[in-house]
């Protein structure tokens, strides 16, 4: 389908996108092709050096990796989506930190999408991207729960370990427990002992017999019964025992993580006495499921949905797009639910763009079918969310001197006194008097649990805070934007 001659020229003599997309993993990646290959002109902005996300992480040329696809599964989609982009107009701008979108009389009725660059987010230079229309495809982050030791060198998140593995090929440890909750663990425990590690048990919080309360939404997604089963073998084949109602409730260890204890929970998390069990190791790998990312949107006010799991993910409309005009979001933003359905949402947002861009009908069986791959898949989304939401009770595996927010060294025995001394009744009142969250990561790695903390009940959700920037943002970057760079489309010619 080819762009309309009044849209190229308008594009030629203002330097606009009809589209940017802002996260290269698997949505962002289904979305810019789709929508480029409908004739739009599409940037692709992304953090990283490589396309592909958290999920398709890969070495880089330099490691020398021999079969980078042979630590993960569907690389053949991962790969198909890369020679589609390769092929077409889409316009990849690889190290692009993107901290805040504004939509006003400086720009017309067009969106600026405000970056700066470099590899490590040190603003080499600032960045304004503008474009017609925006596709937020920015993933999600772990949740991490708090317990005695684990700032301990050695302690890493489940899927930064699967990261380390992918983008560096190296281990966290030699001897590695993973432990939190979510089938992402299974995965992570089978490429680890896969790639030569010992892992002598992962740990789940949860019980997988819960699923069996969801059965349309298993049968209606055999594949994740397959990865279930695949995962499944390769522990069994590597004699990694899997431990559910169970938790890591302390590190030990001086210099590093040297051992775990793993207790046993009762259905709110809360620890049974006498059930703790030494398991000795020199690295833990934990996480307790993924939130969506979503600080770009909720700037701009959009509005949000309440998941199983105690997380807030974007509301979106049948087409992918949120509340507020001209901005839609795909894959984990709204809602953690695996790659196909980042995949599927990526598409139909990419579809339904290119119809307003070129004011043609959203209609047609690819549209029809998208929109019924991903109900059923969102449907197991939720169950996921639902079976892995942590209880109440896992408070109780804190000590007073356990530390809660890392980054300013707020314990929890701090927390408590700003509650019950101080009369704080929410994450906010105990940010102001603790400094809880606000450190470099900004409420990502203690947010959850300072909410929980905060409202006594263990399963608060964090607040959510509008901020105006979305990552920190060099003050060179700021002082620069009298005067911003400008990418423009590339020139068809």
């Amino acid at each position: 389908m080819a762009v309309p001659e009044s849209v190229s020229e308008f594009q030629e003599s203002h330097g606009l996108y009809d589209l940017a997309v802002i996260g290269a993993g698997s949505a962002g990646l289904a979305g810019a092709v789709a929508a480029a290959e409908l004739g739009l002109s599409v940037a692709l902005l992304d953090t990283s050096t490589h396309t592909g996300g958290q999920f398709y992480r890969h070495p880089a040329p330099a490691a020398g990796a021999v079969r980078p696809e042979a630590l993960h599964h569907d690389w053949s989609a991962y790969t198909d989506l890369r020679r589609r982009l390769a092929e077409s107009e889409v316009r990849h701008l690889p190290g692009h930190h993107v901290w805040s979108m504004t939509r006003g009389e400086e720009d017309g009725d067009f969106w600026a999408v405000h970056a700066v660059t470099g590899a490590d987010g040190d603003g080499e230079r600032p960045v304004r991207v503008r474009a017609r229309a925006v596709l937020l495809a920015t993933g999600a982050y772990e949740r991490q729960l708090p317990f005695p030791g684990w700032t301990l060198p050695g302690v890493v998140g489940a899927g930064g370990a699967q990261a380390m593995l992918k983008s560096g090929l190296v281990l966290p440890g030699r001897k590695v427990v993973v432990a939190g909750s979510g089938p992402l663990l299974l995965a992570v425990a089978s490429s680890l002992a896969a790639a030569g590690a010992r892992v002598p048990a992962v740990v789940e919080a949860s019980g997988y017999l819960r699923y069996a309360r969801h059965p349309r939404a298993l049968v209606a997604n055999p594949h994740k019964a397959v990865e279930a089963l695949t995962h499944g073998a390769a522990l069994l084949r590597h004699r990694v025992r899997v431990r559910v109602r169970s938790a890591v409730t302390e590190v030990h260890g001086t210099d590093r993580v040297e051992a775990v204890t793993v207790t046993r929970l009762d259905r709110d998390w809360r620890p049974v006495r006498g059930t703790g069990r030494r398991i000795d190791c020199d690295a833990l790998a934990v996480g307790h499921g993924l939130v969506p990312q979503i600080e770009l949107a909720t700037a701009l006010g959009c509005a949000t949905r309440s998941l199983p799991d105690g997380t807030r993910a974007l509301a979106l409309d049948d087409l992918q797009g949120t509340s507020v005009r001209g901005l839609w979001a795909a894959g984990e933003a709204g809602g953690v639910g695996g790659v196909q359905l980042a995949y599927t949402e990526g598409e139909l947002a990419g579809i339904a763009i290119a119809a307003q861009v070129l004011g043609s009908p959203v209609h047609g069986g690819r549209v029809r079918e998208l929109k019924r791959r991903r109900g059923r898949m969102r449907a197991f989304a939720d169950a996921m969310a639902t079976v892995h939401a942590p209880g109440s009770g896992w408070p109780r595996w804190l000590t007073d001197d356990t530390d809660v927010c890392r980054c300013e060294e707020v314990t929890a025995g701090r927390i408590h006194e700003a509650v019950e001394d101080l009369g704080a009744r929410d994450a906010r009142t105990v940010k102001l008097l603790t400094r809880a969250g606000m450190g470099w990561c900004q409420g990502r790695m203690c947010g959850a649990a300072v909410a929980c903390l905060a409202s006594r009940g263990g399963t608060a959700e964090p607040p959510l805070e509008r901020r105006p920037f979305a990552t920190p943002v060099p003050l060179a970057a700021l002082a620069a934007l009298d005067a911003p760079v400008v990418d423009e489309p590339r020139d068809p010619s």
